[in-house]
């Protein structure tokens, strides 16, 4: 059996629809279904199982699981406004924690999700590194303090810790104000004729504040790559290794669309000091270890992305 934490989620509905399109069905999902509209981005996948979050970490506590042959933890409190630090790091941090011993003592490959967040404003780069690492919010610092402690165990089975950046695509739609550019310039679009930008920050000019977007598919096809490597363990960047700025997501929605424009709004008082401009993937340490598949250019992702959205 696979388990798939987060599997009504973003990432972790589009991982189990790739595990099914390899032929695997005996997945067990893991979620929290209190928001109840999340089930449609699982409607046409096929599973074993689902159990509650908080039933599945019971069941693990318990030693009370089926035989696992991976498990890909993609479940956390992902809202970087949250500020209870106390339900972040049981929900983020002691979760993961417990997964992590169940999987060393049990030999089963584990693969987390961390979060590009962990770089803060990236002032000192985007490597794989503590000198580079300053998280600037609770979730941040959850995904940061997670990965401080794998690196701190002595490993018996593989463990591989994903730093995603701005990953946009199929199944986001739950994720509301958390969703992302690619989506709310669409809908932007369709409502109004136009998408909103923020005006210049940072030295950036309107709208052209850079970041490394990446579509999901290449985020599920770095997962499988590395289960399909079960020699690789370590904590790598998730990113294409491209910053682009936002006003390439706006021209490729408004030339999908054929129509439309920019809006430049007034960049927000409460976010200067804590928005980061910039991000790109440092790829050395990923390149290293031996990936090699390509990833989309925004104009590609982008296109692909508003065809599945606006024919759903």
């Amino acid at each position: 059996m696979i388990v798939v934490t987060g599997a009504a989620g973003f990432i972790g509905s589009n991982l189990v629809l790739a595990l099914n399109a390899r032929g695997r069905h005996d997945i067990l999902a893991v979620d929290d279904l209190t928001d109840g509209t999340k089930f449609k981005n699982l409607a046409e996948a096929r599973l074993a199982d689902y159990l509650d979050k908080d039933e599945f970490l019971l069941r693990v506590e318990r030693g009370e699981l089926p035989v696992i042959d991976a498990v890909f933890h993609q479940g956390a409190c992902s809202a970087t406004t949250e500020w209870n630090g106390k339900f972040v790091m049981d929900v983020n941090y002691r979760y993961s924690k417990t997964l992590l011993h169940y999987c060393q003592v049990h030999d089963i490959p584990y693969f987390y999700a961390s979060s590009a967040s962990v770089y803060g404003m990236g002032k000192s780069g985007f490597r794989e590194a503590s000198d580079c690492e300053k998280p600037l919010n609770m979730y941040a610092y959850s995904k940061f303090l997670f990965d401080q402690y794998v690196r701190q165990q002595t490993l018996r089975a593989q463990v591989v810790g994903l730093r995603y950046f701005n990953v946009y695509g199929p199944r986001e739609q739950h994720k509301g104000g958390m969703a992302s550019t690619a989506f709310h310039f669409n809908n932007q679009i369709v409502a109004e004729g136009r998408c909103k930008l923020f005006e210049g920050s940072d030295g950036y000019g309107p709208g052209g504040q850079r970041r490394d977007f990446i579509h999901v598919d290449d985020v599920v096809a770095m997962n499988l790559w590395f289960w399909d490597h079960p020699e690789k363990s370590g904590i790598y960047n998730c990113g294409t290794g491209r910053a682009q700025p936002f006003n390439d997501i706006a021209n490729a929605v408004i030339a999908w669309h054929g129509k439309g424009h920019i809006d430049y709004v007034p960049f927000p008082e409460n976010l200067i000091g804590r928005y980061q401009s910039f991000t790109e993937a440092d790829h050395c340490q990923l390149r290293a270890c031996g990936y090699d598949l390509p990833f989309m250019t925004v104009e590609q992702g982008v296109k692909q992305y508003l065809d599945w959205l606006n024919a759903a």
